[in-house]
């Protein structure tokens, strides 16, 4: 009897010590989530002030009278100008808050793919997990999107990447940074796989050396945009790894490529494999959150039948 309640009372303590951890969790995300949106309610505010010192310094530097309005703040806009350093004279942005610890720790990845994935799928996602270093493959089951983002942040995961099939053919791709967003949509095309590729016996074993990324023609506000999301999904390569991912923008359309290479004898002698696998990519959309927030602001949608430029990225 006094086992019995020995052993019911260490279970009870073991179910609060989980609660309460369960709990703190909930009110750290809670007063990160706060913090996030109060720096991001500043923006507007802090680019007001970063334009009015902007054209103090302006007519300072070519002698021209001050604005009427900035007339009564010129003293405090002085004041500021000459207490400004290289962090603080470029504003900043939520942007540069998202990707603030980038560089220094590596990222690492959650995989995972929409319910009741096909063979098809499930074999895409194995080669992908092999493409981006420091990534774990979760099979989706039955969890829902706000389990699977808080069993991520509570395992300190920066990215899910989640992929979507059509008809057994992989057709979408979402990468959500964490702890925060932002959220990219990608539509995938073109798709062929490792096992795909004719030459198959030409391709070896899959090198998992931390690869060199080539962003190539990311010129726009939005390309830059698209290109550090995917570019922080890798860690930083080392100066003697022989592998090669690009995504090169193509009147938006991003091609993914994987290769390997060798010079045996030097720079004119270099020999690139294809790797595998490889696919087209479309973007279209960006949301300011996570891939399970529901009020999330969206940064960028596609908007293929309205009159604007061509050319987004």
């Amino acid at each position: 009897k006094k086992g019995h309640v020995g052993g019911r009372s260490a279970l009870t303590t073991r179910r609060r010590r989980c609660a309460h951890a369960c709990f703190a969790m909930i009110r750290r995300n809670a007063r990160l989530r706060r913090e996030y949106i109060y720096r991001k309610s500043l923006e507007g505010k802090e680019r007001m002030l970063y334009e009015k010192k902007r054209k103090v310094r302006e007519c300072l530097e070519e002698g021209k009278p001050l604005p009427t309005e900035l007339r009564a703040e010129e003293a405090e806009l002085r004041r500021l100008i000459e207490m400004e350093d290289e962090n603080t004279a470029v504003i900043r942005t939520h942007v540069d808050d998202e990707y603030r610890n980038a560089g220094v720790k590596d990222p690492k990845v959650l995989m995972t793919t929409a319910r009741d994935p096909s063979s098809r799928l499930m074999q895409f996602v194995k080669e992908m997990k092999l493409v981006v270093p420091h990534c774990e493959r979760v099979n989706r089951g039955s969890m829902v999107l706000p389990q699977m983002v808080e069993m991520a942040r509570r395992n300190d995961f920066t990215d899910i990447v989640v992929f979507h099939e059509h008809r057994g053919q992989p057709d979408g791709m979402v990468v959500c940074h964490l702890p925060h967003g932002p959220t990219a949509y990608f539509g995938l095309s073109n798709v062929v796989m490792r096992h795909d590729i004719k030459d198959r016996a030409d391709l070896g074993t899959m090198s998992e050396a931390v690869p060199h990324i080539i962003m190539d023609s990311f010129t726009s506000r939005l390309g830059e945009r698209t290109s550090n999301i995917l570019k922080h999904l890798f860690p930083p390569a080392k100066s003697d790894s022989k592998r090669i991912i690009t995504f090169a923008n193509r009147d938006d359309f991003i091609s993914f490529r994987h290769h390997t290479y060798l010079m045996p004898k030097g720079a004119k002698s270099l020999q690139l494999f294809e790797a595998g696998p490889r696919f087209e990519m479309k973007l279209f959309q960006i949301r300011l959150g996570t891939i399970d927030s529901k009020e999330a602001d969206n940064e960028y949608v596609l908007r293929p039948y309205q009159n604007a430029k061509k050319r987004a990225m």
